[in-house]
């Protein structure tokens, strides 16, 4: 099969990451933004063809699949235009903001025949793949708890530098949604089914957003382990994200995208098979080498029919444990997952 042709719908900073990486396993053919300059300057740095308008990308016969990197409220219904419009599909996180999006989504795939991905990089960093193996393999003994924390910064001026972030309607949440969901993604892939958490959540260093900066959570997993989330764009400087995995019989410890503890009753982890890159940390435009590997495991899963490592299911299942632990912090009582 040829290299696949993309569009990438959105031309911010994260849509130039994955310009970036669909340089480095296909062909981009062309950018959409509504903004004519954003459009131009990243078209421009690509040598490609740009439009303002996602409904001319998508009428394109001459490509395979989009990329929405758009405001996250707008994700499923320019995905599912996208699969409408015979295009395979890579999601920007998160899926979308409301599960009922998400479900939209899900079938618009099984009813298109196409492939859909939702941005989890994380998962493919050297480390949280080591990590997964152990603990599938039992080298931690039983799962008995596990923390994810993002102790980010971000600056007013962060939130006010577009009229979408910090909303509801196209952010759909704050510290979680948009900074932390990676690393919640990591410890629900890590540690299995949630099945209930508790929260409060809290705006304590910004103005003008309707969304948490800070965040704190309990979850409860299906096969017993108990789980930990702290989420924060209130931390100046801006530390790392953390995710914890511990179990009886080992334990390990996962920081900016390395691996720094790994400990079992056998004894210490294997070498890496590469030093992972720089984490995004307090830089929302820093992406590691991961991002890349991402697009290639989409590609791999168009051309073999197979499913992609990161499938609309499991973007789902994350999305529902952020939006429980904020119905939880609004009511004030543990949420059921659904």
């Amino acid at each position: 099969m040829s290299a696949l042709r993309f569009a990438v719908i959105g031309c911010g900073v994260i849509g130039e990451k994955h310009a970036k990486s669909i340089a480095a396993v296909g062909e981009l053919v062309l950018v959409a933004d509504e903004i004519p300059d954003r459009a131009a300057e990243l078209a421009d740095a690509y040598d490609v063809a740009f439009t303002t308008s996602a409904s001319d990308a998508l009428s394109r016969k001459d490509i395979d699949a989009v990329a929405v990197c758009t405001p996250s409220g707008t994700h499923a219904d320019i995905a599912i235009a996208a699969l409408r419009a015979g295009k395979h599909v890579v999601v920007e996180k998160p899926v979308d903001v409301t599960l009922e999006a998400a479900d939209r989504l899900l079938r618009a795939e099984q009813e298109s025949g196409r492939t859909v991905t939702v941005i989890s990089q994380h998962r493919f960093d050297t480390a949280s793949r080591l990590v997964r193996r152990a603990a599938e393999s039992g080298d931690f003994g039983r799962i008995t708890s596990g923390v994810a924390s993002v102790a980010w910064w971000r600056s007013q001026e962060y939130y006010d530098s577009g009229g979408w972030r910090g909303t509801l309607a196209l952010d759909g949440g704050g510290a979680l949604m948009n900074q932390g969901i990676h690393t919640v993604d990591l410890l629900v892939w890590l540690l299995g089914e949630p099945v209930e958490v508790f929260a409060w959540t809290a705006c304590l260093a910004h103005e003008r957003i309707e969304v948490e900066d800070v965040a704190t959570a309990t979850i409860r997993f299906a096969g017993g382990a108990l789980g930990v989330v702290h989420g924060t764009t209130a931390a100046y400087p801006g530390l790392t994200a953390r995710v914890q995995i511990h179990g009886d019989r080992g334990s390990a410890v996962i920081d900016d995208d390395r691996l720094v503890t790994f400990h079992t009753a056998e004894g210490e982890a294997p070498p890496l098979e590469r030093s992972p890159g720089p984490g995004a940390g307090s830089d929302p435009a820093t992406l590691s080498e991961a991002h890349t590997d991402q697009y290639r495991d989409f590609v791999d899963a168009v051309e073999h029919g197979r499913p992609p490592l990161v499938t609309v299911a499991d973007a789902r299942r994350t999305l529902a444990v952020i939006l429980a632990i904020y119905e939880s912090a609004r009511t004030d009582v543990p949420v059921r997952l659904r």
